[in-house]
């Protein structure tokens, strides 16, 4: 387990990873463009122009909650420190069963379900993201 301190310096050091450009962009995109209502809506996102901005965010969130899963970094400051994984799960959640089936991936984002899904309120947090996101979505379309 790691002391408070390598905690504190492994969450800063995972902050300005989400400073750098491209992963801002990615992250960006992901919560501004990426709106997906079905299965196929997800995989159009990784086949297609922005499958690297798509693949940069869930990756980076599924190693993050590595880091917690094995005790790198400290759960409670991990949660209080972070909000976004639970958006990028919220996003993606609906979808994961058919997407491990499809992709023939049956981990695919398993450690930032665990961590997501341990979060005391996690279903209600889900459920107010989810609504957050469709909202915005729909107010950027008019």
């Amino acid at each position: 387990m790691s002391t408070p301190f390598e905690s504190a310096t492994l969450l800063l050091r995972l902050y300005e990873l989400r400073r750098e450009p491209t992963m801002r962009e990615a992250r960006n995109w992901f919560a501004l463009q990426f709106n997906p209502d079905t299965i196929d809506d997800v995989t159009q996102a990784l086949m297609g122009p922005n499958s690297g901005h798509f693949r940069m965010v869930t990756s980076y969130w599924d190693m993050a909650a590595s880091f917690v899963l094995n005790g790198a970094i400290d759960e409670q400051m991990f949660n209080d420190a972070n909000g976004e994984q639970v958006g990028v799960f919220g996003k993606m959640e609906p979808f994961l069963a058919e997407y491990r089936t499809r992709m023939g991936s049956p981990r695919y984002l398993a450690q930032l379900e665990q961590v997501v899904m341990r979060r005391p309120g996690a279903k209600e947090q889900i459920a107010a993201m989810r609504e957050w996101f469709k909202k915005r979505a729909a107010a950027t379309r008019t």
